[in-house]
């Protein structure tokens, strides 16, 4: 397993290829590699986490050890009605049609990661969940820094915001420019996310060395884009090495790890800045970035099947002489062009933001997320002014969340299995698939801890109410946001199953900027309102969209059943 990894990580594939193959080799690749198997021993892969796949990479009536291979001896003579049977009903006729197709070599192919072993996709999936844990750091380590910024500088707390405001909205704008290459075969996750990584590190060193604040917010904004690929394709990663049931169970996890940076992000940051200065919360995340780095490129494996199968498809043309061997996805994308993959990937997600149930989709988790952000100001103005918290330990309340993090993904996890499940089961066997609102139900419910988390720290924030009060308050508030994330996310690429990349894009990109602004007049709010009625306006505004919430459950069907690009 091991080798495989390593084999297939970005830094193996380097050494694969500069050695010719001596080197972490594939089977096809060592020295007296079979060249024939049996033609039906390949299953066809035809579902949404996978692809299209046929007959034997290489197949022959003889097997050579050490000949040269031509042409002929890579072609095979197919029984469709046979290669049918074997595969199963739901395979076409036309998958088989053609003896130079590149496919997976029976369904106990190890090359295709929906045939991993189950340690082998724990270990992957940690790998992804510290991609995205990192990269989420990066945007609250930098907050205990912000009076730092303002007396070194002497710039207002609203200008020294702009360092996290500018970040959330760079990894808001990224998917749209960086992860379209994710989804060409030629490329595939790893080439974008490792590069995109190392400019990620890269333009962190400016922010902390730079002697003008203005060189500090374009950076800021820079190393958010840069590392916006883990955010907006890391749940792809990992329906690219899971069974589609077991998905949502999966990209909960990663989701848990996605909330667990902002919220360790203060308490790291805040002993660094308190001890050594505002620089030194960035000098942490650098050492995180570049940790997560190294072992990203020795572990993390490529996990997009059509990039596996493409390398599998050259390095066979490259064996046999044939150039006519090729995978169901060149053929499919023959046409394609860099420039069509980036203008629908810029194009299609404005054009969706304005479908109705989109956009208040995006505005519901842009306000919760907001909401959040707001912590981030909200915080020192009860633990540091009220109850005399030093910088380091204002922020250890955060770690609250993590707590009811896992509470809250235990239950998630008992409402899938025990409800959404059973019910998909019966709809199936009755022909009626569930709608796609059914995916809200649990955010409904959920919404509920958003005021009530806002009502209790606001309110209980005094110094004759012990700090605990709002300690817990603020961690209410992480089932909220948590099951109101994974319901809205799945309702829309449900809601609109024909362009799940443009739906979360344009929802990312919604959630980002809302979220990024949210903090600038932070601040301002509380000091002018005070906590307990900035909290309780913050509280009836959620009450308000939760109402509009619920007319989206109820009436989303007929909504989208108006839209050309939504399927009913």
């Amino acid at each position: 397993m091991v080798a495989d990894i390593i084999r297939d990580s970005a830094l193996g594939q380097i050494i694969n290829h500069l050695s010719g193959g001596k080197f972490l080799p594939y089977a096809d690749q060592r020295p007296g590699y079979i060249a024939g198997t049996n033609p039906y021993s390949i299953t066809a892969f035809n579902n949404k986490t996978s692809f299209f796949a046929s007959q034997a990479t290489l197949a022959g009536d003889e097997t050579k050890f050490g000949a040269e291979l031509t042409r002929e001896d890579t072609l095979v003579v197919v029984d469709l009605e046979k290669a049918k049977d074997i595969a199963g009903p739901d395979v076409q006729a036309s998958t088989y049609d053609d003896t130079n197709l590149i496919g997976w070599m029976g369904d106990d192919d190890q090359d295709n990661p929906q045939n991993w072993s189950t340690k082998k996709r724990a270990f992957v999936a940690f790998s992804i969940c510290l991609m995205t844990f990192t990269m989420y750091i990066g945007s609250a380590i930098y907050t205990p820094a912000i009076p730092g910024v303002v007396e070194e500088f002497g710039v207002s707390v609203t200008y020294a915001t702009l360092g996290l405001t500018l970040y959330a909205i760079g990894y808001g704008i990224g998917p749209m420019f960086l992860t379209p290459l994710q989804e060409v075969a030629e490329y595939g996750r790893n080439a974008v996310y490792i590069p995109t990584f190392i400019l990620f590190i890269l333009c962190q060193i400016p922010v902390f060395t730079t002697k003008d604040v203005k060189t500090i917010m374009a950076f800021r904004f820079l190393t958010g884009f840069f590392g916006s690929p883990a955010l907006a394709v890391g749940g792809a990663s990992m329906g690219d090495i899971f069974p589609g049931r077991q998905v949502p169970y999966v990209i909960g996890i990663w989701s848990i790890s996605a909330f667990a940076g902002p919220m360790t992000g203060p308490v790291v940051g805040g002993f660094a800045a308190q001890a050594e200065g505002w620089r030194w919360t960035l000098y942490e995340l650098l050492w995180i970035s570049g940790f997560t780095l190294m072992f990203l490129s020795l572990f993390l494996p490529e996990t997009y099947g059509p990039t596996i199968l493409l390398k599998r498809a050259k390095r066979l043309r490259k064996l046999t002489g044939n150039t006519q061997l090729c995978t169901q996805t060149e053929k499919d994308t023959a046409d394609q062009t860099l420039f069509k993959v980036f203008k629908e990937a810029l194009a299609l997600p404005l054009i969706l933001a304005m479908e109705p149930a989109l956009l208040f989709s995006s505005v519901y988790i842009g306000f919760v997320y907001g909401v959040l952000y707001l912590w981030f100001e909200s915080f020192p103005l009860v633990f540091t002014d009220i109850y005399g918290f030093n910088l380091g330990v204002t922020n250890l309340p955060f770690t609250g969340s993590i707590v009811t993090a896992i509470i809250t993904y235990t239950v998630y996890c008992f409402y899938l299995k025990c409800h959404i499940e059973p019910r998909t089961v019966r709809a199936e066997a009755a022909g009626t698939p569930l709608h796609a609102e059914v995916r809200l139900e649990i955010g409904l419910m959920a919404s509920a801890f958003i005021p009530i988390s806002v009502l209790i720290f606001g309110f209980s924030a005094r110094e004759d109410v012990h700090w605990i009060v709002p300690t817990i308050g603020a961690a209410l508030y992480l089932p909220g946001i948590y099951l109101n994330f994974m319901s809205i996310l799945t309702y829309v690429v449900f809601a609109y199953p024909q362009y799940p990349h443009a739906v979360l894009t344009s929802n990312d990109l919604a959630r980002s900027i809302i979220a990024g602004i949210f903090p600038l007049f932070g601040r301002a709010y509380f000091d002018g309102l005070g906590l307990a009625k900035g909290s309780a306006i913050l509280a009836a505004i959620s009450v308000l969209l939760w109402i509009v919430f619920f007319c989206l459950y109820k009436t989303g069907h007929s909504l989208r059943s108006r839209s050309k690009y939504a399927t009913v």
